[in-house]
C-alpha cells in the first residue's frame, strides 16, 4: 500500500517585501510615540517606501492631535520592605511634581473592588488596582481587564486618590510594564496614573496580605500637549476599474515608545502592503487596493477618524491587520445576505491553508471602523493567534526579534488570498451593522 501522499510544502516568499518593511521601521525609525518627532520620520519613510514600491497617489494626509510625552517614570516601595518597581506612566497621565509624591498604598484586587469603596475614601492615598488576565488564543481578556487600565485611573480619581498604579494589562510573567492610554470622565482632573510589571504587582499583592501599611513613593513627570502633529500615509495600487469603490486595508504607524513596535504595528503594515502587492503580481485587479498606514491610533484612533473624515467617497469593504504577527488561523466576515457566496469562497480558500472560520461577525479594527461605520461597508478579518500577544504588547520587548519570518510570511499569504478574490468581486454590497 502506497504511503500517503504529504502535504506540499509552501514555496519560499516570493519577496521580501514584509520582512523589509518590518525591520526598517524598527531599525530605522524606532519607536514611533504619536505626536512626535519620531513619528514625522515614520510618515516620510512611509511615504518613500510606498512610492518606491510602485503605489500611485500616495500621500501624507496631515491632522493634530492631543498627545502624550513621556518624562521621568519611577516608583518604589518605601515600607514595610524597600524594594523599587518596574513602572511606566499611563499615556495621559496626571503629572507628579518633579520630586515625586509618596503616600500609603490601598489595595484593591479589582476594579469592582474599587467601584464599592467609600466616596473620598481614597483621600491623601494612592490606589493599586489589581486583576487576573490570562493569556488566550484570540486575546478576549483584553477588553475586560483593559478596563482596569482605561476606566481605573478616572474612579481612583472619583474616589479621591492622590494617584493610581495599576498591575499592567498584560500576560507575561517578566519585570516590563505594559503601557497604554487611558481616559478621563467628563470633570475629572487626572492624577498620575503607572502600571507596574506583572512580578512588581505580584510582590504588592503578597505585601497587602501581610496586613502591614504599604507606602510607596511615585515619579510620573510627563505630560498632556494639544495640537501635536500627526498625520496619515496613503497609497493605491489602481485597479482596471477607476470606477469600482476600493478595498482598503489597513494598519497603524505610530507606536508606544517603550519598544521599536514591531508587533504593535509594523508587522501590520507589513503585511497588508506586501500582500496587497502579491494579490496584484499576477495581474492588475479589477479593484484599487488602497494601503492606509494610520498615525496616532494608540493614542486615540485618531488616524482612523480623520481618514474616514477625508474619504467621503465610496469604498467597497475594509480590512486591518493589528494584533502582531503570529499566524492566522480564523478568519471572520461581515457581508450582506446577497454576497454569501463571496464570503464561502473566502472560507474556502483559507480552509486548504488550515484557517477555520469564525462563529462571530467581524468588526474590523480602529483604523478602519470609523469609515466601516459611516459607509456600512463589508469587513473580513484575519485572527492571529494571540496566545502571546499580550506578553509583549506595549512593552519594552515589542522588538524585531519577537517577529517570526516563517509566520509573517504565513499572513502575507493568506491575506494575499483574500485580496484576490475581494478585489476581483465586481459587486459588494453595503452591510447595515449588527444590532
Amino acid at each position: 500500500m502506497a504511503a500517503p501522499a504529504m502535504p506540499v510544502a509552501p514555496a519560499a516568499p516570493a519577496d521580501t517585501v514584509a520582512w523589509d518593511i518590518v525591520s526598517g521601521l524598527t531599525t530605522e525609525i524606532g519607536q514611533r510615540l504619536a505626536g512626535s518627532e519620531a513619528e514625522a520620520r515614520a510618515r516620510a519613510w512611509g511615504s518613500q517606501k510606498l512610492q518606491a514600491l510602485g503605489f500611485r497617489n500616495v500621500k501624507v494626509e496631515p491632522f493634530t492631535i492631543r498627545g502624550y510625552q513621556r518624562g521621568v517614570d519611577k516608583a518604589r516601595i518605601t515600607s514595610p520592605v524597600p524594594q523599587m518597581l518596574a513602572v511606566t506612566a499611563l499615556g495621559y497621565s496626571g503629572a507628579t511634581p518633579d520630586k515625586g509624591i509618596e503616600g500609603e498604598l490601598v489595595y484593591f484586587p479589582t476594579l469592582a473592588a474599587l467601584k464599592a469603596a467609600p466616596a473620598g475614601s481614597l483621600a491623601g492615598k494612592i490606589a493599586f488596582i489589581d486583576h487576573a488576565m490570562r493569556a488566550a488564543q484570540d486575546g478576549s481578556g483584553y477588553g475586560p481587564y483593559g478596563q482596569v487600565r482605561r476606566e481605573g485611573p478616572t474612579v481612583a480619581a472619583q474616589k479621591g486618590a492622590l494617584a493610581v498604579v495599576i498591575r499592567s494589562v498584560g500576560t507575561d510573567s517578566h519585570r516590563n510594564p505594559h503601557t497604554g492610554v487611558t481616559s478621563w470622565g467628563a470633570g475629572v482632573k487626572p492624577i498620575p496614573a503607572g502600571a507596574v510589571s506583572n512580578p512588581d504587582a505580584d510582590l504588592i499583592g503578597r505585601l497587602a496580605k501581610l496586613g502591614k501599611p504599604v507606602t510607596i513613593a511615585l515619579t510620573l513627570t510627563g505630560k498632556t500637549v494639544e495640537g501635536l502633529p500627526s498625520g496619515n500615509v496613503v497609497g493605491d495600487l489602481p485597479g482596471r476599474d477607476p470606477s469600482l469603490p476600493p478595498v482598503l486595508v489597513g494598519c497603524h504607524l505610530d507606536s508606544w515608545d517603550l519598544g521599536t513596535g514591531a508587533i504593535d504595528d509594523a508587522s501590520g503594515c507589513a503585511i497588508v502592503t506586501a500582500a496587497a502587492l502579491r494579490a496584484q503580481a499576477a495581474g492588475q485587479t479589477l479593484r484599487t487596493i488602497r494601503v492606509l498606514w494610520a498615525g496616532s491610533e494608540e493614542l486615540g484612533g485618531f488616524g482612523g477618524e480623520a481618514y474616514a473624515k477625508a474619504h467621503a467617497e465610496p469604498h467597497a469593504l475594509a480590512m486591518e491587520s493589528d494584533f502582531g504577527a503570529d499566524r492566522v488561523w480564523r478568519v471572520q466576515t461581515r457581508f450582506a445576505p446577497a454576497d454569501k457566496p463571496l464570503a464561502d469562497s473566502i472560507v474556502a480558500a483559507l480552509g486548504t491553508m488550515g484557517i477555520v472560520a469564525g462563529r462571530g461577525t467581524a468588526g474590523g479594527g480602529t483604523d478602519v471602523e470609523p469609515v466601516i461605520a459611516a459607509q456600512k461597508l463589508a469587513v473580513v478579518d484575519m485572527g492571529q493567534d494571540g496566545t502571546h500577544y499580550f506578553d509583549l504588547h506595549h512593552t519594552p520587548d515589542d522588538t524585531l526579534d519577537k517577529i517570526d519570518p516563517a509566520a509573517l510570511e504565513q499572513n502575507v499569504a493568506a491575506w494575499t488570498q483574500v485580496l484576490e478574490i475581494v478585489a476581483n468581486a465586481p459587486a459588494i454590497a453595503s452591510v447595515n451593522p449588527p444590532e
